[in-house]
This record gives structure tokens, C-alpha cells and sequence, in this order.
């Protein structure tokens, strides 16, 4: 069995009683084989490559600016795009729209999610897609800029929403959220969503699921994450993992870890 963790931090986590090994050893250990690390700034991008630099056989990198991370620095469009084309940058990200936590730049964070589209079908790589409180803005660019592929990641939206974004040919994936208690409008969209079309992930340090829930979370957790959307699914794990991990492959068009 092979799972992949398709969206993590791991520049995020906390390592003063940790190292960069302990934390890939423990997602190992898990069958959690490969993981997909991703940045919410241009900069951070380039730190969290410099980190990972030893680790690229376990770790493949998404470089792009957050929708809440805009003021961090300034948008450079030729940046983007040299460092786009870097090696072992499988897709852009994450980007989108977020209007819970900031609706005063709203245009900004439009432009720059368009920017990510525009560079996407550009080098015919995928993007990862936040959003929260702006579904249908989300959706309409989406469609009107017509996105090269891509997924939404740590999915918390309703069945309507899934089955748009499945029209678009785009994948969806599941958090720790599916664990929670108050989740069970994303059960049903889990149990919708075709096996062909989902991913899995941890959004670690963000989001550990039961019963790591409140923790720091990490990619090791992406086996309970599996673990529970394959008894939703009426599936074996090894079958849930077999699929998502083709789905990895397939996305991201990432050819190591067979």
C-alpha cells in the first residue's frame, strides 16, 4: 500500500522537538510514501525548496502566493514563472479566493488567482485552489479563464460546488475536516465523488483529524484520513489508497515513487 499526502506545510511545522526526518520516517512508517509541499508566498516557496533539497525523492513542491498571504510581498510576474519551471515543481499554488478573513482586496486577490490560471494553461501545469466564502467567484473565474487542471483542495463546500468543479475535469480532496463531528454535508459529497477524482491530504499543520484532532498535525495523519473516507466509500483502504495515489500521478503528472 502506498498513500500520498497531496497538500502540506511541512515548512510550517513545529521542529523544536522534531527534525525533517522524524516527520517523513513517521509518515513512512504510516505508508505515507511521498508528499506534496506547498507554498503560500514566492519567497516561501523558495525557503521551504532550500529545506526540502535533501528530501526531493519523498517531497514534490507546489510555488505560488495564498489569497491571504498577498501583502507579504510584492507580486513579481516574472519571478513567478522562472520559479514556476523549477525542478520538482509539480503545480501552482496555493492560490484562490478567501473572503472570510479579507474582503478589502478582493480585486487583488481576483488578478492574482487569474495570474495562476494564465501561468497554468502557460506551462500546462495544475493549480491548487483555496477557498472559503467565495464559491461562485471561484467557480466563475474557473471557468471563464478556463483553467488548465487542478484540484480544490481541503474541500468543505457543498454538492453542487463538487459536481461544477468535476465538470471542469478538476479533482477534489478530502482533510481531517471529513472526520469531524459538524462534517457530514462533506461526507455525502465524499461519498458522491468518484474514485477516480479524489485526493487526500493533511493540510498539515492545520486540520489533524480524529483522533489527533487539536494537535499539530502531520503527514503520517493522512493515513486516518484514508482510512475514514474508505469506509464511507464501502472500499478497502488499500483500494482507496491505490486509487488516490493514481489520481496523484495522474494530476500532477509526478512519475517518481512507483
Amino acid at each position: 500500500m502506498f498513500l500520498i499526502d497531496s497538500h502540506c506545510h511541512l515548512d510550517s511545522l513545529d521542529y523544536s522537538n522534531k527534525s525533517i526526518d522524524d516527520v517523513l520516517q513517521q509518515a513512512t512508517c504510516n505508508e505515507v510514501r511521498h508528499c506534496l509541499s506547498v507554498a503560500t508566498t514566492l519567497s516561501g516557496y523558495q525557503s521551504m525548496r532550500d529545506m526540502l533539497k535533501p528530501y526531493q525523492n519523498q517531497c514534490s513542491f507546489s510555488c505560488g502566493v495564498h489569497p491571504l498571504n498577498l501583502d507579504d510581498e510584492v507580486y513579481d510576474a516574472q519571478r513567478f514563472e522562472a520559479l514556476a519551471q523549477e525542478q520538482n515543481v509539480v503545480a501552482l499554488g496555493e492560490t484562490g479566493l478567501d473572503y472570510y478573513y479579507q474582503q478589502d482586496n478582493i480585486e487583488q486577490q481576483q488578478f492574482i488567482f487569474k495570474e495562476h490560471i494564465r501561468l497554468g494553461r502557460k506551462l500546462s501545469k495544475p493549480i491548487i485552489v483555496h477557498t472559503r466564502n467565495a464559491k461562485q467567484d471561484t467557480l466563475t473565474i474557473l471557468k471563464q479563464q478556463h483553467a488548465y487542471s487542478g484540484v480544490l483542495h481541503c474541500f468543505t463546500e457543498d454538492l453542487n460546488t463538487a459536481k461544477q468543479l468535476l465538470d471542469l475535469g478538476f479533482y477534489i480532496s478530502f482533510s481531517g475536516i471529513i472526520t469531524f463531528k459538524n462534517a457530514e454535508t462533506i461526507r455525502e459529497v465524499a461519498k458522491f465523488v468518484p474514485l477516480d477524482r479524489i485526493l487526500v491530504e493533511t493540510d498539515s499543520p492545520y486540520l489533524a483529524p480524529v483522533p489527533y484532532r487539536g494537535k499539530e498535525n502531520q503527514p503520517a495523519y493522512v493515513r486516518e484520513v484514508a482510512n475514514y473516507l474508505s469506509i464511507l466509500k464501502g472500499i478497502s483502504l488499500e483500494t482507496l489508497a491505490q486509487h488516490t495515489t493514481n489520481n496523484f500521478h495522474q494530476l500532477f503528472k509526478y512519475k517518481g515513487g512507483e
